[in-house]
């Protein structure tokens, strides 16, 4: 199994660890860190030195109740920490809705878009289709990050993220996208609750019917939150979640996700390496 990219063929038969690089002043968990383009590439190569496989760069932020930024502003943030990242020799991802943003890092060379509207926002289905050979990954997201939380997704959230994502994979083939060229995002977080969250974990597999590769974005939640809070007053800052986003992390690639997007490499990669020498010695 492998996802075709702008440069590169990723090998998806061992699972990939997507680093995330938030240029950003306001993620909910390291914004400000690396909101400057120096400061933004030492995070990305210290990503690498610590075993990421790609680099996810975005200059919004998605957290619950976040507004949305200007396209000239996601532009100032993101061209110039893109434009060295392409240099790195690792594939690069964008995260990003915005048609205006996607168009101007594929053209400066990126390798991937990462857009949580799932290519629905006007003209962004066609700025993919147009490039010709980027991947994508198409998430589920229930309302939009200013309101998702307060009005979540009702029922059972399984096979109504199933549906959404085969319907945008679809809607993309359509425009003559290699199916190759798509990874599918269930959403953690994105307008779910705690148990809907937790219900997409423990029936990964079903989402796998969609015939897709999956990538699980379980990094430093809220959901990991509300599992770790126990009886304390509140839960855990997310910083304070490593472990617990380490775990479900190393959970969805047993239950078949092929991408991780985190922000703790380093115990990541650590966790897969166990995992795989597991995997090995039962294999035998």
């Amino acid at each position: 199994m492998q996802w075709s990219t702008t440069r590169f063929q990723i090998d998806l038969s061992a699972p990939r660890v997507m680093g995330i690089v938030n240029v950003t002043p306001d993620s909910f968990s390291d914004g400000g860190r690396h909101a400057d383009a120096p400061a933004a590439l030492r995070h990305c190569e210290r990503l690498l030195k610590e075993g990421a496989d790609i680099l996810d760069i975005g200059g919004e932020s998605t957290r619950p109740g976040s507004p949305p930024v200007p396209l000239a502003e996601e532009l100032a943030r993101v061209l110039p920490v893109l434009r060295e990242a392409v240099r790195l020799g690792v594939p690069v991802s964008v995260d990003t809705y915005k048609p205006g943003v996607m168009q101007a890092a594929l053209d400066l060379g990126a390798d991937i878009v990462n857009d949580v509207w799932a290519l629905r926002q006007p003209g962004a289905a066609e700025a993919v289709a147009r490039h010709g050979a980027c991947g994508v990954c198409l998430m589920h997201m229930h309302g939009d990050p200013r309101t998702m939380q307060s009005a979540p997704m009702a029922g059972d959230a399984v096979p109504q993220v199933l549906l959404f994502l085969e319907q945008s994979a679809q809607n993309l083939r359509r425009l003559e996208v290699e199916k190759t060229r798509i990874v599918l995002d269930p959403g953690i977080g994105f307008g779910k609750t705690v148990a809907q969250n937790f219900a997409l974990l423990a029936r990964q597999d079903e989402l796998l019917a969609a015939g897709y590769p999956l990538l699980a974005g379980w990094s430093r939640k809220s959901s990991i939150g509300a599992a770790l809070q126990g009886d304390a007053p509140v839960p855990p800052a997310a910083a304070e979640r490593v472990a617990g986003s380490v775990a479900a992390a190393l959970m969805a690639v047993e239950r078949g996700a092929r991408i991780v997007r985190v922000h703790d490499v380093r115990e990541t990669v650590q966790a897969l390496a166990v995992w795989r020498q597991v995997r090995a010695q039962a294999r035998r």
